[in-house]
């Protein structure tokens, strides 16, 4: 199967998004790793939007810099 790639990996949350995500899994009857991997799935995009800490504009209004 295409894409079957495994890796383990580890993930650290807060407590309480970790008692959230199990809930859910629980609800659902569904691993932790299939929630998170939908979510990703469903949130990229948006997280995409967000800019690179690298990105020259670093939000600060115009004229702020400190030259």
């Amino acid at each position: 199967m295409a894409g079957s790639d495994k890796r383990k990996q580890s993930l650290y949350f807060p407590e309480d998004m970790l008692k959230e995500i199990q809930a859910e899994a629980a609800r659902q009857d569904r691993s932790l790793s299939w929630i998170v991997q939908k979510a990703w799935k469903i949130a990229r995009t948006e997280i995409r939007k967000f800019p690179s800490i690298n990105d020259p504009d670093d939000g600060a209004p115009e004229g702020d810099d400190e030259d």
